[in-house]
């Protein structure tokens, strides 16, 4: 187990590097600059005192070995858009909204995707199943971000029933949440329901029901337990797709959090913001992956780590 925990967070250093390369150049091989707003408004002694403190009056290469430096440190340094704000601490603030709305979208998802996983599996309703086909279908047939924008003309502008922006109260998370849920929902309700299924055919249960044990034990005590063992495996990566999923559905919301910012920075060119979420974002979906396939092992034994 620690040796390939050591083995995974090596890869997952040798990825983030990676990650980390390719977006600095190529947020830095952007058309225009991060004061071109300004531009008009600024003397040139201006223009190069804020390039010099931004250090971007340096080589490209020297910008990457002092962004390396200080990434290493945990240090991303100060906003370029946000005057006098840290990149960090803009991190830790925004987080919190968006790791509230994520960890709505992966409850729904989970709960939701379950049950009807679960009724799909052991349903003789061909009505039923039909419509939980329809519900699992719609996930991957419809983008979140157009799903969001279905649900705010019907419930907050035609029925006027839900609110369509902020996260005030707990009835604002109602459609964000579904709509960031949508896609992980359906994935849970397809494998869900696809592995029960599996597991019901398989001989042990044949010879559990052989014994004389009832349907209901054997499919509650055994085959579901080794039914849900996928949605284990792909709960890590969920909840990170749920996390850096918000980056469209924060915007269409109104909701002030990490991917509002995310996208923000890039339209500005805030490259210091950029480069740290970036890497935030590297960081949860690597840590999330990890979590994910270590409980996949300690839940099935017979998964060996490593191999």
């Amino acid at each position: 187990m620690i040796k390939y925990i050591i083995k995974r967070v090596l890869v997952g250093m040798l990825t983030l590097f990676i990650l980390a390369t390719i977006t600095f150049f190529g947020v830095h091989y952007m058309p225009g600059n991060p004061f071109e707003q300004d531009n008009k408004r600024m003397t040139q002694a201006q223009y190069d005192s804020l390039n010099a403190k931004f250090g971007l009056d340096q080589p490209l290469g020297t910008q990457y070995v002092m962004f390396l430096k200080s990434a290493i440190k945990g240090d991303f340094g100060e906003s370029i858009f946000k005057k006098g704000r840290q990149v960090n601490e803009i991190i830790r603030t925004e987080f919190v909204p968006t790791a509230k709305l994520g960890a709505v979208a992966f409850v729904l998802a989970i709960v939701i995707g379950m049950t009807l996983g679960i009724i799909g599996a052991l349903t003789k309703q061909k009505w039923l199943n039909s419509i939980i086909t329809f519900i699992a279908s719609i996930g991957v047939s419809i983008p979140s971000f157009l799903f969001a924008m279905i649900m705010m003309v019907l419930f907050g502008v035609t029925w006027k029933i839900l609110p369509v922006s902020g996260l005030d109260t707990p009835i604002h998370y109602i459609l964000p949440a579904s709509a960031l849920a949508l896609n992980n929902l359906s994935m849970v309700t397809r494998l869900t329901r696809q592995s029960l299924r599996d597991e019901l055919h398989k001989d042990y249960v044949t010879l559990g029901k052989s014994k004389g044990l009832s349907d209901r034990r054997v499919t509650v005590k055994h085959a579901l337990k080794n039914a849900l063992l996928p949605v284990i495996t792909h709960a890590g990566p969920m909840f990170a797709n749920a996390i850096t999923g918000s980056l469209v559905i924060e915007s269409l919301f109104t909701i002030h959090g990490i991917g509002k910012e995310f996208s923000s920075s890039i339209t500005n060119r805030d490259y210091p913001l950029v480069m740290g979420l970036t890497i935030f974002f590297g960081v949860l979906v690597i840590v999330m992956n990890l979590i994910s396939d270590i409980t996949s092992a300690i839940v099935d034994p017979r998964i060996k780590l490593g191999k």
